[in-house]
């Protein structure tokens, strides 16, 4: 909650401001901490811009705030400043109001005498399970400045490989958006107007263009029931997608589907290996890595194999033997943790691999994006044309005639 004061200072000086809390206690407590006299202190008043901020889409932490968060932290704990008076800077310097609540309240738990990775945990939201246990790591070995230097290459990679991949699904969403547009428009507008003329003139209309007149129809004349049934079928595909059943099978989906399934495989092995590589050498034990990289990869079947992976470890099966066998993970992978477990060097072997599936990742993002612009073009180009000539084909037959 955000408070508007009126104090004084000690030398008699007036001094207005703002202050975050939780409540108007804490933000007194915290003004007389610093030495001020109250005059008065009362709720900020929300404008239009704090009401939009509590809109989830308007609310939230991006990736990039939580790399440059670590990488301030980094380089202050290299500079041997204390962990509550690095929070304390970050929060006063962060502009993104969400964040700074959330590291206003890590400033508190340190002042009660929290660990920082005991604080961190309070805020699964901005801060992962990883990211705990990497700072949990870091503080039990004493390189905490170097915890949080690896964790902001990694989430930079992370962001990196991520975005990339995404970034190759938003040219075939708007061209096939725009190709559902042309063809709503088509449909509800012009070919109406055209169905008149044609049917006016009582000439014999094929049977490919009776089609498109009636599909024009259903458009004009049902259009409320088709709106509906979108909304009721994109209602209960995200109603079913929260589900475990179709978690799982939308992660078994993005698995099997044609090129994209070859793109979200290597996508999700990177992380594996990244995740693992990142945590095994800052010094996290086998057991714990597999289970946090289990709870972040973000995919069901790769979930399982991970947990399945970890009951086996636990039996006394090595990492690689309890991999071996699923058509998810690939020999190589296998082959190397093998080799890596035979060395010792694990942590560089997964490092080695995460470097690998990220260039195939790139790889495949470039041949999926070089593949998709001229195929969608092609197909927007024929349904228009189809369309076209289907109904044109007729008004050519009606000139002919007079």
């Amino acid at each position: 909650m955000l408070f508007e004061y009126k104090t004084i200072d000690n030398e008699g000086k007036k001094v207005d401001g703002t202050i975050e809390a939780f409540s108007m206690d804490a933000a007194i407590m915290a003004l007389q901490k610093q030495g001020l006299i109250i005059s008065s202190i009362k709720p900020k008043k929300e404008s239009d811009g704090d009401i939009l901020k509590k809109i989830p889409f308007f609310n939230r932490v991006s990736n990039k705030e939580i790399v440059m968060l670590s990488r301030q932290m980094s380089t202050l704990f290299e500079a041997q400043v204390s962990a509550l008076k690095i929070f304390k800077l970050i929060s006063a310097q962060t502009e993104n109001p969400t964040l700074q609540k959330h590291l206003l309240e890590v400033v508190d738990d340190l002042q009660g005498g929290a660990s920082i990775s005991a604080a961190l945990s309070k805020h699964p939201k901005i801060f992962s399970n990883f990211y705990v246990n990497m700072v949990r790591s870091g503080e039990e070995s004493g390189n905490i400045d170097k915890t949080f230097a690896f964790l902001a290459d990694y989430l930079d990679r992370n962001y990196e490989i991520t975005s990339k991949a995404k970034n190759a699904l938003v040219y075939p969403a708007f061209v096939i958006f725009t190709f559902i547009a042309v063809m709503v428009l088509m449909f509800t507008v012009i070919v109406p107007k055209i169905g008149a003329i044609i049917k006016e003139s009582e000439q014999e209309i094929p049977f490919y263009t009776k089609i498109v007149f009636t599909v024009s129809d259903f458009f004009v004349n049902y259009w409320a029931f088709m709106l509906f049934g979108l909304i009721a079928l994109v209602g209960g595909f995200v109603w079913y997608s929260k589900t475990e059943e179709g978690k799982r099978w939308i992660s078994n989906a993005r698995l099997y589907i044609p090129y994209l399934g070859d793109l979200y495989s290597k996508l999700y092995l990177s992380r594996f290996a990244d995740n693992m590589s990142t945590m095994s050498l800052s010094g996290i034990p086998m057991l714990k890595s597999i289970e946090v990289t289990s709870s972040v990869i973000e995919n069901q079947i790769y979930k399982e194999i991970l947990n399945e992976s970890l009951a086996k470890i636990k039996a006394g099966q090595a990492l690689s033997t309890a991999l071996s066998g699923r058509k998810e993970i690939p020999n190589i992978l296998v082959q190397m943790i093998k080799v890596g477990e035979e060395t010792g060097n694990l942590g560089k072997i997964l490092n080695t691999m995460s470097k690998f599936y990220q260039r195939e990742v790139m790889n495949a993002v470039d041949t999926l994006v070089g593949m998709i612009e001229p195929v969608m073009i092609v197909a927007l180009g024929v349904g228009v044309g189809i369309l076209l000539a289907a109904v044109l084909m007729p008004i050519y037959n009606i000139a002919g005639t007079m």
